[in-house]
């Protein structure tokens, strides 16, 4: 039986199209969701097909959005406390089909050392990491993600690393290193990036999402970011997508003057099926997300980096530039985006496939 142990909605559309896959080779995997993320979950599995999670490892009535870190001990220690003292019903479960048990994690989460954990230490399972060996190289940028990443390459068996950089980071690794030639979201981007926006569009546009706690809490970074997308805005709309945290610090700074509905555009956070069909129809992407630089990196979107480090390839041959949240380097992007255009990689890379012909061959599926 294998198992997936996740907690974000960001992680369920990553592990679509590999679920899906080995769905299609006869072996029925299950969901173990540990709630680090509630809000958006279930319209997310509906957007997926992907069916309502068997196991919640945080019981579902009490499970809270995490969204401050002072509440990950208490998430976390539910979690544990769970996932132990139901460890005989889900060792049985992962015993069912009489294959070999395995329990997969992805990403960069506080669910991916966590759910390695119990998967290696508690259910004695092996356990994969799809999206594995990522590096920025700064265990303090980003945080807690590179941490995250680290402690589970010392647990797992089976690592699944994008690209040959991630290979390299893994060289030392205890267990199996396989290289899937890209992550697993440009197999989730074909679900959805030719569906119709939900809502009119300029004829043309860029877009922006700045989110991350590390910018939106400085008062000057995220103010000059804003005021430079508005500045940019005189020459083409810009279309920026906040969340509830975002529109709370606009209020707070006073920068609401800088959104006028015509040139800079506020709309609220979309849906991650929602969102791509608008970003695939964007000019140029403006972020400080993980992973949005993998999707228009995979588009070919030019796309600027709006934080001090990544983990992922940027320059060279890529759409991609790391700004160092550097207000004019940003400025400098926004006025010369076109140059950072690059042909699209659809359709050079299935990595789910690859993850899927692996576990195949081990007898997982």
């Amino acid at each position: 039986m294998i198992s997936f142990i996740l907690g974000t909605t960001a992680e369920l559309i990553k592990i679509a199209p590999v679920f899906h896959a080995i769905t299609e080779r006869g072996t029925k995997p299950q969901i173990w969701f540990t709630a680090q993320h509630v809000d958006h979950v279930a319209e997310t599995l509906a957007d997926l097909q992907l069916p309502e999670p068997s196991v919640w490892l945080v019981p579902k009535e009490q499970a809270q959005h995490i969204e401050r870190p002072a509440q990950v001990p208490g998430w976390a220690a539910t979690v544990m406390k769970n996932a132990w003292s139901r460890r005989h019903e889900l060792k049985a479960i992962l015993k069912d089909d009489g294959r070999p048990p395995l329990v997969l994690v992805h990403g960069d989460t506080f669910t991916t050392p966590y759910g390695a954990f119990i998967g290696k230490r508690i259910l004695r399972a092996r356990v994969g990491h799809i999206e594995a060996g990522a590096r920025s190289g700064s265990l303090l940028s980003p945080l807690p993600e590179e941490l995250n990443r680290k402690l589970a390459a010392k647990i797992v068996d089976l690592h699944f690393a994008p690209t040959a950089k991630e290979v390299g980071n893994l060289r030392n690794a205890r267990g199996a290193v396989i290289g899937t030639g890209a992550n697993t979201a440009i197999d989730a981007m074909r679900l959805a990036i030719d569906a119709e926006p939900t809502f009119d569009l300029p004829e043309e546009f860029g877009l922006a999402t700045l989110h991350r706690f590390e910018l939106v809490s400085r008062k000057d970074k995220y103010t000059e970011a804003l005021e430079l997308l508005k500045k940019a805005s005189e020459k083409m709309p810009i279309l920026y997508l906040a969340g509830p945290p975002e529109q709370e610090r606009i209020r707070q700074y006073g920068l609401g003057h800088l959104f006028d509905g015509e040139r800079l555009i506020i709309k609220p956070k979309l849906r991650y099926l929602a969102f791509l069909p608008i970003m695939a129809r964007a000019k140029f992407v403006v972020t400080d997300s993980g992973g949005l630089q993998a999707e228009c990196n995979y588009l070919g979107v030019p796309c600027a980096i709006h934080r001090e480090r990544t983990e992922d390839n940027h320059g060279g041959n890529t759409t991609l530039l790391l700004t160092g949240m550097d207000g004019g380097k940003l400025q400098g992007f926004l006025e010369n985006y076109e140059s950072y255009r690059r042909p699209s990689k659809m359709n050079d890379f299935h990595p789910s496939k690859i993850v899927v012909d692996t576990l195949s061959q081990m007898g997982f599926c």
